[in-house]
């Protein structure tokens, strides 16, 4: 959409781009609902709307708004029992949808701060842990062992978090690793990369090896599977009207 990570997007915005993901995949989706769109009501609205239309499960921070991005200055959160309010609610809207409690007391009042808060939340019934911006491996396995709850990690690029593998997180006990901009990334500068490279040389003849085939790309949008839909309707509709 072209916005900043500043509470910006509305519930309706996140919830449509939800329903377009979930109409072309039976995967889980873990949605970032930021601070749940308000207080406590708001919360609970926020999960049932984001579970219908197809969140597995629903991220809430207990960022104070205007909410920053997680390995940015100038953040600040919520009271722990503001964020326990929060939790519950989740938790009384959601039908299967797991709830993903996420902490940002880390940039903000410290690790030990990070700590209390996320076993508090794991204790009220957040079913994951988030313990946004840790600064090293070792708080980061420090974190696994002091936190008793299933724990996320988020391997995000140019933040405050060392390049820390899926496996070494794993070996430390997180259950979950989300690499949520990478191929955002990856696409933007592909993207621009290929606009530059036409307006030097006019022509995208000579870098076709970076670009996705025709063939390839039906594929991923399942184009034949349309045409022999669209065949099928035809046969159908003669068969039933006779003509």
């Amino acid at each position: 959409m072209g916005l900043p990570d500043l509470g910006l997007i509305t519930l309706d915005e996140v919830a449509e781009a939800l329903r377009r993901i979930r109409r072309v995949t039976d995967l889980p989706i873990i949605v970032d609902a930021d601070t749940g769109f308000g207080e406590a009501l708001d919360v609970y609205r926020t999960v049932q709307v984001l579970e219908e239309a197809g969140a597995s499960a629903v991220q809430i921070e207990d960022q104070r708004m205007p909410k920053r991005c997680g390995h940015l200055e100038g953040k600040d959160v919520v009271s722990k029992d503001e964020m326990v309010e929060k939790i519950v609610a989740a938790l009384k809207a959601r039908r299967k949808a797991l709830i993903v409690a996420r902490t940002d007391a880390r940039g903000v009042m410290g690790l030990e701060e990070a700590v209390e808060r996320a076993n508090l939340y794991g204790k009220v019934g957040a079913d994951i842990i988030f313990p946004e911006a840790l600064l090293s491996r070792e708080e980061f396995a420090e974190a696994a062992n002091r936190i008793k709850y299933p724990l996320l990690a988020n391997m995000t690029e140019f933040g405050k978090t060392p390049y820390i593998s899926a496996d070494e997180f794993r070996n430390m006990g997180y259950r979950i690793v989300i690499f949520p901009v990478t191929a955002f990334r990856a696409a933007a500068r592909a993207a621009a990369d290929a606009y530059a490279h036409l307006m030097e040389r006019g022509t995208q003849g000579d870098f076709l090896d970076k670009l996705m085939t025709r063939k390839d790309q039906y594929e991923v949008i399942h184009y034949h599977r349309y045409e022999e839909l669209d065949a099928e309707i035809a046969r159908e509709a003669v068969r039933r009207t006779g003509l």
